[in-house]
């Protein structure tokens, strides 16, 4: 029994961890951003346009954690707070991106999105770069808010109501902006030669699939 509880004292998704936490352990605040930190950069990664921004909002992401845990109350999870809190860094630092001047970012945000895993021939490595580079760029191009929304499923894996909870909408919103974000992913992919085109599309021409969702009704924001 002792032993169990050690182990679980031991892990950073303990309660008994969160508690420690909570009141100021520093090993245990430690273990829990370390738990989190790949999945905090990697959500920077791909919400922010430059490495530099990446890097700026995952430390102010993993700070407002270290920050922020005496006051967590535990109404939500605390992976799903943990995600609010580093969306909502990234759209702090995408915020003040464009308020200063926007220099080319020497690091292109497809070898930022790069799979370290080595492919099983030197043309399947060709082909899986091209993709994701043209999948990098596309998703530049989408409205922040698709982007976001895209993101957090299909490159992040959260659920709909985990990112419901993260960035403050109806579970339909969430359905809605991910729907048409990868619609519109889908337009600039195969546009190819001229993907501003696709990218510049009036999202109010498009047909929004949650206005028949009744979980959207009384969505605040729509």
């Amino acid at each position: 029994m002792a032993d169990r509880a050690r182990r679980g004292s031991d892990d950073p998704g303990s309660p008994e961890h969160l508690e420690a936490a909570r009141r100021g352990d520093r090993r245990a605040i430690e273990a829990i951003l370390r738990e989190h930190a790949g999945q905090v950069h990697a959500i920077c990664n791909r919400l922010c346009r430059d490495r530099q921004d990446a890097e700026d909002a995952a430390q102010e992401a993993l700070l407002s954690v270290a920050r922020g845990l005496a006051g967590f109350d535990g109404r939500s999870r605390l992976s799903s707070w943990i995600y609010r809190v580093t969306t909502n860094a990234c759209m702090d630092e995408l915020r003040r991106k464009r308020r200063r001047p926007d220099p080319a970012d020497p690091t292109p945000l497809a070898e930022r999105a790069a799979d370290p895993t080595p492919s099983h021939s030197p043309e399947c490595a060709a082909l899986a770069m091209q993709t994701r580079e043209e999948l990098a760029a596309a998703l530049e191009l989408l409205p922040e808010e698709f982007r976001v929304a895209v993101v957090l499923r299909d490159v992040v894996d959260l659920d709909y109501a985990t990112i419901a909870e993260t960035t403050g909408v109806a579970v339909g919103t969430v359905r809605s902006r991910i729907a048409r974000g990868r619609g519109r992913l889908a337009d600039i992919l195969v546009a190819g030669t001229d993907p501003h085109a696709a990218a510049s599309k009036d999202p109010a021409d498009e047909p929004d699939p949650s206005a028949t969702d009744p979980s959207n009704a009384a969505d605040p924001d729509r």
